[in-house]
């Protein structure tokens, strides 16, 4: 969460004033259009929590092709919205940052979906 949280305010402190790129402005917004597909395949099963049901996991939408849709799209955005703004800096610095945390984050879930 703090992650993003500082994304955010670097988007805002850094690019209040610079001028839109059109081009990664279009790949932002298909991105969301990708965003209403993995909310739609997960329906009431989205959440920031890891939590563990006896269900099977969600393998339709982009969830037949991709383990994870939703952090595909995270990774993506992360590294567009800063480039939407002309800050390759901040696009830089918060996919590495983003990467060291869906590390962590991708190992928590497995180990949390591994059978007892």
């Amino acid at each position: 969460m703090a992650l993003h949280t500082a994304w955010i305010l670097c988007l805002v402190i850094f690019g209040h004033d610079q001028p839109l790129q059109p081009v990664w402005l279009a790949v932002f917004v298909l991105l969301q259009a990708f965003r209403v597909w993995i909310l739609a395949s997960l329906g009431r099963r989205w959440t920031t929590r890891i939590i563990v049901t006896d269900t099977p996991l969600v393998a339709r939408g982009p969830y037949r092709w991709l383990r994870h849709p939703n952090y595909v799209l995270v990774v993506c955005e992360i590294a567009v919205a800063p480039l939407v703004l002309g800050l390759w800096e901040v696009a830089v610095v918060f996919s590495i940052l983003n990467a060291l945390v869906l590390t962590v984050r991708i190992r928590a879930e497995d180990i949390a979906l591994q059978p007892e």
